[in-house]
């Protein structure tokens, strides 16, 4: 089965900052595939390179097997595309908007968007403007859907709602997906995107740090948390293959994959170290690792970078 979206080695500076680097991935049909990250991981980037709205510096993309850089309407038109910030018509009603969209798409979107529309407990003859930003980002999911696209892209759609208008969102993704279609979702709302989501990338300074089946990472992936004697204590040669390294003072925390447990409690016993805290991470708890770890880098990188740089000016 062909993916629905295809980056092959994709890069793309803003000035001096590389918002994708390298990227590659394929996403499924029929799949929720959550992008994680923080703000600046290229998340929004990488949508905008698929909707063609900018293009790539260096390698391609496939969005239903098209080239969004030169067939990017004919793309959008088989997309429904949520933003954080939905443009809508502040004057029209609920039904009129609904009516004015359905005259760029084929018959049936109209009675289609209504029945959305019921389904989000939306009234028709409510002005756009009198709507809470929950409500309005009902009213732009049921003009995305309303076409029934095969592919929905959400960026941070559900970004300042309460639970409930959250929850309500990524259930209709599920219904979504069991129907065969595909959605590709990105968000910081971890917890509430562990309960839909089938698949997950993890983006990081433009870079896929983790692409993967959620379920699958979850189970590979173990917590090793480790109290040192000191807080510049060596970090332990840890027996399995350690994703991600943060250290909290006296605690040493690996994320790690493969861990032979037994070794390590055997290797903390022969340090005279107590015994390891082991668990199961959460999809959140993994996330806050890799980001804590990032910036830890990135702290140290900036450190060094700082003294090359006040070594350069002490020479002139």
């Amino acid at each position: 089965m062909n993916p629905v979206i295809r980056l092959t080695s994709v890069s793309k500076r803003f000035g001096r900052v590389k918002a994708l680097d390298n990227v590659s991935l394929d996403i499924q049909p029929g799949t929720v595939c959550a992008v994680l990250g923080s703000n600046g991981a290229g998340k929004s980037t990488m949508i905008r390179l698929m909707l063609g709205f900018d293009k790539p510096d260096s390698g391609t993309l496939e969005v239903h097997g098209l080239n969004p850089a030169t067939h990017a309407l004919e793309i959008r038109s088989r997309v429904g595309y949520v933003s954080d910030s939905p443009p809508l018509y502040e004057w029209m009603t609920v039904d009129e908007i609904g009516w004015f969209a359905a005259g760029f798409y084929p018959s049936g979107y109209q009675q289609e968007y209504e029945k959305l529309t019921r389904r989000f407990d939306l009234l028709p003859s409510q002005k756009i403007k009198s709507l809470s930003r929950g409500t309005r980002a009902k009213v732009a999911l049921s003009l995305a859907m309303a076409h029934r696209p095969p592919l929905l892209i959400m960026d941070e759609p559900t970004s300042g709602l309460d639970p409930l208008v959250r929850r309500e969102f990524l259930e209709s993704m599920i219904d979504v997906a069991a129907e065969g279609r595909s959605v590709l979702l990105s968000s910081h709302q971890v917890g509430e995107v562990e309960r839909v989501a089938d698949d997950v990338i993890v983006l990081m300074n433009g870079q896929v740090v983790a692409h993967e089946r959620l379920e699958e990472l979850k189970q590979s992936v173990t917590e090793v948390v480790i109290s040192m004697p000191s807080a510049t204590a060596i970090p332990l040669e840890m027996p399995g293959k350690s994703i991600a390294f943060v250290p909290f003072g006296h605690e040493h925390l690996w994320l790690v994959r493969e861990l032979d447990a037994g070794r390590l409690s055997d290797l903390c016993r022969s340090k005279e170290l107590p015994e390891p805290v082991i668990r199961k991470p959460s999809l959140e708890d993994i996330l806050l690792t890799l980001l804590r770890q990032n910036r830890r880098q990135q702290n140290a990188e900036d450190g060094r970078l700082s003294g090359m740089e006040h070594d350069a000016i002490k020479l002139r």
